[in-house]
């Protein structure tokens, strides 16, 4: 899947590319008997994401920080969708106090968990501190999903061992995978704001997204867990996520159009490898337009996934013994 197939919207082995939209790929598929979380689902692609998953009668919960766009997307699918199962709650990604808050009310529901999709994000955000004190693209993109992930996955395993049924679990990435800074992850200096660019952490974080994936996808089959952990690049689409360069991709919109796909089509790559029969069993693998496509060397590092996993559980729980002593100190 390459320029040419992006740009005519040729159809790649998986029988979909560029132009299939979210619900092409998820026609005639009944799943009722799911529940996901999807993160950040009251805009773009999350919401459609959301909106076509609760079309084929997946139970959705919306993890979201503003409420009231929630509700107003809430609003939206049930206008469409009077049976729609859509429920809210609140999470703010860059914070561990929130994100185990979320938790906690997620589990209040006593519901099944059998997706969970990573979708929230910021990007080329102006140097800034989270509330726990880290970088705030590494520790949204990639640290607050970290967390929940570990936190959700308990439920995950016993949701997939008592319903028979494989869970998913998909990591948000990007083609901006590839530019990232020259060793990849900055581990010594994650925080550093001397050398720091937007657009490289941004991609840091996006790499840190496959690594994750892939690293525990690695650890699941060595459990023999069914649950599979995929990547996917959902293409350029204009939304809310470029809210901090809006008229530089306006401009370079206007002459790469063709490179472009609108949010329908955003989604499709997330609800294919989330709901599609065909990807039964697959796992630590990234797609883009509906079809596995090859990262960079430093995403196929297992090496580096390992090493990243290490630093992230240790960056949390030296967070979380300093802020929350006395509350789950630690993510083990």
């Amino acid at each position: 899947m390459g320029i040419y197939s992006l740009i005519t919207g040729r159809r790649g082995p998986s029988g979909f590319g560029s132009s299939t939209t979210a619900e092409e790929v998820t026609q005639g598929i009944d799943a009722t008997h799911l529940t996901a979380i999807i993160t950040g689902g009251t805009g773009g692609i999350g919401m459609e994401t959301a909106r076509v998953m609760a079309k084929r009668g997946v139970h959705v919960v919306i993890g979201a920080r503003n409420m009231g766009g929630a509700e107003n997307a809430k609003a939206e699918i049930l206008r469409q969708n009077t049976n729609a199962r859509v429920t809210l709650l609140h999470l703010d990604l860059s914070s561990f106090k929130s994100i185990r808050a979320f938790v906690r009310d997620f589990h209040a529901l006593h519901l099944p968990l059998n997706l969970l999709i990573n979708n929230a994000g910021v990007m080329f955000c102006p140097y800034q501190l989270s509330e726990d004190g880290i970088e705030l693209q590494f520790a949204t993109n990639h640290i607050g999903h970290f967390l929940l992930t570990n936190l959700l996955l308990d439920t995950m395993k016993i949701t997939a061992k008592t319903s028979g049924v494989e869970g998913r679990i998909l990591n948000l990435s990007s083609i901006a995978h590839i530019y990232t800074y020259k060793e990849g992850i900055k581990f010594d200096s994650i925080n550093d704001i001397c050398c720091y660019s937007d657009k490289r952490a941004y991609g840091q974080s996006k790499l840190a997204n496959i690594l994750h994936a892939n690293e525990l996808s690695r650890q699941l089959q060595e459990e023999v867990v069914n649950i599979t952990v995929n990547s996917v690049h959902p293409g350029l689409i204009l939304t809310n996520l470029f809210q901090h360069t809006a008229l530089l991709m306006r401009f370079l919109k206007f002459f790469s159009f063709y490179l472009w796909k609108n949010i329908p089509q955003g989604a499709a790559t997330t609800c294919y490898v989330a709901l599609h029969p065909n990807l039964k069993g697959v796992t630590g693998k990234y797609y883009a337009d509906c079809n596995e496509v090859t990262t960079s060397k430093l995403a196929r590092d297992e090496t580096l996934a390992q090493k990243l996993w290490e630093f992230s559980v240790k960056l949390i729980n030296s967070v979380s013994k300093k802020n929350y002593l006395g509350y789950e100190d630690t993510i083990y």
